[in-house]
């Protein structure tokens, strides 16, 4: 139990940090889908989609590698990280001079051919945050979570003071200043590191170097599998949509309607900074499997939670985004039921990583990403962005399921899976109560839904949480 409470406190603050910086984050949004056309944040999202991509090929999984490593060798913990940090900045550099040397085709290839400077601009930008990965990973390995927490929300309270200044006070109207201010943000968080980076005792062991390759090739092969489950649609969309021009303007409607979806991803990242440093400290613990349970049932019920909490108030979320984006809204339902699948796969990823055996992981993201490339290749010139949605949630229901399945055979955890049924059910009827009919008033329409969000925080009450032990012994 004691893992539990430290994952508690963990996940306050990651999580609290998290939730305030994607918060602050969404005011992002507002400004980009008013100022610019929907053509145009379909070019931000397409590029943030290669971002995404770019960045997990280049930190290699060295960041669950990293973890693994500096537990199983504490004494050679900072041995470990400059090896991991001198790998992925020589990956980095090759990555940048390749990038300059064949511009022209790269840019060909991706349909940017008069716009180069955003695919420099973006590769700058991934650049950084590769550099800047392994030293946040650090300060979560010295459990410094409260220096963590404020660097990153530093860098949103820079990124949105300086979009506001530009689009809203200077009235720029040019797309190419959202990767400039990016740039320029990731840019000054970056200072922040250098101190410890020069205190650090530089030390390259190769023997520990390989034994780290061995173990994160997989994890780099489940990374790329991973975040093309996330980013392969946007790719995509503009390579497979018949129109080119409308295929953007489509896409940029579908990446604004998917960040009002990404509270989950908000909360999954948060749980995960917290429970991965806990997960491989407790190897060793007789009561480990007892808290990887208790751990996939709370997520569980707490991203039900959110869903029906963002279905609830849908009516003014959508609001984030500009009227001509709204009529993607139906996306959102399905965005994030796909992240919650996510996010169980990532809880039910780790038994093969304290095992060693993260070819498996590998196996199961591939299977996923098969099935969404099929979904988005086949239903994107038919469907448009509702084919992105469903290759989401049926790519991640298929990387969940293998790892479920084969994972109880490998290392077999008993899950509350009656008591986790119970939620889902619940969850999928008050979704159908909320959706089941429309109310045309707005505020009818919410206090309705949140008197069936209430019914799903009692029944938690009740069933899980303290309520009902206090209850009965008030009765005594």
């Amino acid at each position: 139990m004691a893992g539990i409470k430290s994952l508690v406190k963990d996940t306050a603050i990651y999580g609290l940090s998290s939730i305030i910086g994607r918060f602050l984050n969404y005011l992002l949004v507002p400004i980009y889908t008013r100022v610019l056309d929907t053509g145009e944040y379909g070019i931000v999202t397409n590029l943030y989609g290669y971002t995404a991509l770019v960045l997990v090929v280049l930190t290699f999984g060295m960041e669950t590698t990293y973890f693994r490593f500096a537990n199983k060798e504490e004494n050679k913990a900072d041995t470990v990280f400059t090896n991991s940090f001198a790998f992925v900045s020589t990956l980095t550099l090759v990555f940048l001079i390749t990038l300059f040397l064949f511009i022209d085709p790269i840019s060909r290839a991706l349909h940017y051919t008069d716009h180069q400077n955003y695919i420099l601009l973006m590769a700058a930008v991934v650049s950084i945050d590769v550099i800047q990965a392994l030293p946040f990973c650090r300060l979560r390995f010295q459990k410094k979570a409260i220096r963590f927490a404020s660097l990153r929300l530093l860098f949103i309270a820079l990124n949105i003071g300086l979009n506001l200044l530009y689009f809203v006070v200077f009235s720029v109207r040019d797309v190419i200043y959202v990767f400039i201010l990016n740039l320029v943000c990731s840019a000054i968080i970056t200072f922040f590191f250098l101190p410890d980076l020069f205190k650090l005792k530089w030390k390259l062991d190769f023997s520990i170097l390989r034994q780290m390759l061995d173990y994160t090739w997989p994890l780099f092969i489940l990374g790329i599998t991973g975040i093309l489950n996330q980013t392969a649609d946007k790719i995509i969309f503009p390579l497979v949509y018949p129109n080119e021009v409308v295929g953007k303007e489509l896409l940029g409607i579908y990446g604004g309607c998917v960040k009002i979806a990404m509270i989950m991803a908000m909360i999954t990242q948060a749980f995960r900074y917290a429970y991965e440093p806990i997960v491989f400290a407790q190897a060793k613990s007789k009561d480990k499997n007892e808290t990887y349970a208790l751990g996939m049932k709370f997520f569980i019920i707490f991203t039900l939670l959110a869903f029906l909490a963002v279905i609830a108030f849908l009516p003014i979320l959508q609001e984030i985004v500009g009227k001509k984006y709204q009529v993607g809204m139906k996306v959102v339902p399905i965005v994030m039921i796909a992240e919650i699948m996510m996010g169980i796969y990532f809880n039910l990823s780790f038994w093969y990583k304290l095992i060693d055996k993260t070819i498996y992981g590998a196996w199961f993201s591939l299977a996923g990403c098969i099935v969404l490339f099929a979904v988005n290749i086949l239903g994107i010139p038919h469907f448009n962005y509702m084919a992105c949605a469903w290759g989401g949630l049926f790519g991640y229901g298929t990387a969940m399921t293998l790892s479920y399945i084969i994972g109880q055979r490998m290392n077999p955890i008993r899950y509350d899976l009656k008591s986790i049924g119970g939620y889902v059910l619940l969850t999928a009827f008050l979704y159908m109560a909320m959706t089941a009919f429309e109310i045309e008033n707005r505020w009818l329409c919410i206090g309705y839904r949140t008197i069936l969000l209430l019914v799903f925080m009692a029944y938690t009450a009740w069933k899980d949480l303290p309520v009902k032990t206090i209850l009965q012994r008030f009765k005594r």
